[in-house]
């Protein structure tokens, strides 16, 4: 039987639980949908705050999100180990400068025991609709376990949670193995078999070397080349590890400075997109070293400066490309039939598994359509009018008493994202504190504010690489703006974010009750 693949099928298989269904609407003043880095964070703060009335809904059996999702072989962060690590929880436990998956979710599995927040969560429990309710000035939520409430919404779904599938004639009937590399499947042994990769992005780079070495064929099929840089990942030495576990301003140190060599990246990225050419030299120097073969070369160098699109480090991919039973196909693909894929050109190419290491919805998640704002349009329905707007990546127009985490803007190409989470994790949580100092009772972002803030977004990037790269890449939504990265500096963005700035925001007050 051919296995489909649809949106359920890539699912992360959260369980529906019927006997734990709950009947009556549970209510909770923060609700946070979403226990990876940013959920699992927020949290923390909140509990920090001394506060006990919220709730964590993850649609997963535990905390960690992309790292508890993503198991693929090799399967690791392209961010070294001291700095993909929250500044109030160091790791004195990391046994290499980059870490790989299981490590990581160790770690985010240990924070979340440390800091005791395992008990508001409820688990395997997916949100499937939010509507703002004006009258009761609450949101209603749907979920696989029944219905709540909650004054303030916090969406900490991630950018990368929903897989994306490639719209290819026939995939639905191929009849071997086939699956995406967000939702590997662990029961399918590809040794000797004829294997096709679709995708030569952030995951494939990381599968491709390896599976390689135990398949009989490895077909990768690429769109796009990706420039790649070297990994700088090892072991950490004996005497290192001590120090590091046992010396917390060593950590802090190491920290520091990788934070520092990092942000200077964004020079080139945001600021002058000419100084990425010194990047672009070691990227063609790896290039040139690693791939002998002319024609290989040829196809695999990238025809957009680098920065354009995500940069990739690793040092296994391109003499994993080398090998024999490895074949790197740059004609797209015209159908897939039962027991083969077929690109344009016609060739046919028998295969037993497809991998899709397609990459995410990032523009257009599904969670989008879920979500209903005061005047009843969706979130996927106001993005698409004027595309992925929103205030300080934290807050939209239309959408009273709901914040986001990890939003419009956002994102990063060069460093951590868990320093922009943090940043994020000091508004919404001074947020939900003016709440309570204020009397609040509603809080939405003017859509004059929004509106000035995105024109000097859009501004900030018309000159960034990622703009006159020559690219096109996941980074810009329909409209044609980058609606995903921050351009500038992420010290700048945690100044941003220091405070809740409750005058950009109409916000409505409790009535005063009167005295008897």
């Amino acid at each position: 039987m051919s296995r489909k693949v649809t949106d359920k099928a890539v699912r992360n298989g959260a369980a529906r639980d019927a006997d734990g269904v709950a009947r009556e609407a549970k209510h909770a003043h923060v609700i946070i949908v979403g226990s990876g880095f940013s959920g699992l964070g927020l949290a923390i703060r909140l509990s920090q705050q001394g506060r006990a009335d919220y709730l964590v809904l993850e649609r997963g059996n535990d905390v960690g999100g992309t790292w508890r999702d993503n198991t693929y072989p090799g399967a690791a962060c392209d961010v070294p180990s001291q700095l993909y690590s929250y500044s109030f929880a160091l790791n004195p436990e990391w046994s290499r400068s980059f870490s790989k998956q299981p490590e990581i979710q160790r770690y985010i599995q240990g924070v979340a025991d440390k800091y005791g927040v395992r008990d508001k969560h409820i688990f395997n429990c997916e949100m499937t609709g939010a509507q703002w309710n004006a009258a009761d000035a609450r949101w209603e939520i749907q979920t696989s376990r029944g219905a709540f409430t909650a004054d303030i919404l916090v969406s900490a779904v991630g950018a990368l949670c929903e897989p994306n599938l490639p719209d290819i004639k026939g995939i639905n009937d191929f009849q071997g193995e086939i699956f995406h590399s967000a939702r590997w499947d662990h029961d399918s042994d590809l040794t000797g078999k004829r294997v096709a990769v679709i995708g030569t992005g952030a995951s494939a780079i990381q599968i491709v070397p390896a599976i390689a070495p135990k398949v009989a064929r490895l077909d990768v099929y690429q769109r796009t080349a990706p420039w790649l840089l070297p990994r700088g990942d090892r072991e950490y030495f004996g005497p290192e590890k001590f120090a590091l576990k046992h010396i917390p301003a060593l950590r802090a140190l190491y920290r520091a400075g990788i934070y520092a060599a990092r942000e200077t990246q964004v020079v080139g990225l945001a600021k002058f997109p000419p100084a990425m050419l010194a990047l672009e030299a070691v990227a063609r120097a790896k290039l040139f070293a690693e791939v002998r073969d002319p024609e290989l070369r040829r196809k695999v160098t990238p025809n957009f400066r680098i920065g354009c699109k995500r940069m990739l480090i690793s040092n296994e991919y391109y003499p994993a490309l080398s090998r024999d039973n490895v074949d790197v196909v740059t004609d797209g693909i015209k159908e897939i039939r039962a027991n083969s894929i077929v690109t344009k050109d016609g060739e046919e190419r028998e295969v037993d598994a497809i991998i899709v290491a397609t990459g995410f919805h990032v523009t257009d998640s599904p969670v989008y359509d879920t979500v209903s704002g005061r005047d009843g349009r969706t979130l996927a329905e106001v993005f698409d009018a004027i595309g992925q707007q929103g205030y300080k990546g934290s807050s939209i127009h239309n959408y009273p008493n709901m914040f986001f985490m990890l939003g419009p803007n956002v994102g990063l190409g060069h460093t951590s994202m868990v320093f922009m989470i943090e940043s994020q994790i000091n508004y919404i949580a001074d947020a939900v504190a003016q709440f309570d100092k204020l009397g609040l009772r509603t809080v939405e972002v003017r859509k004059d504010v929004q509106d000035e803030f995105n024109v000097e977004l859009q501004r900030k990037l018309e000159g960034a690489v990622w703009s006159t790269g020559g690219c096109a890449s996941w980074y810009l939504d329909k409209h044609g703006n980058n609606t995903t990265l921050w351009p500038d500096f992420t010290f700048r963005f945690r100044s941003l974010l220091e405070n809740f700035d409750v005058s950009a925001y109409d916000t409505t007050t409790e009535p005063v009750a009167q005295a008897v």
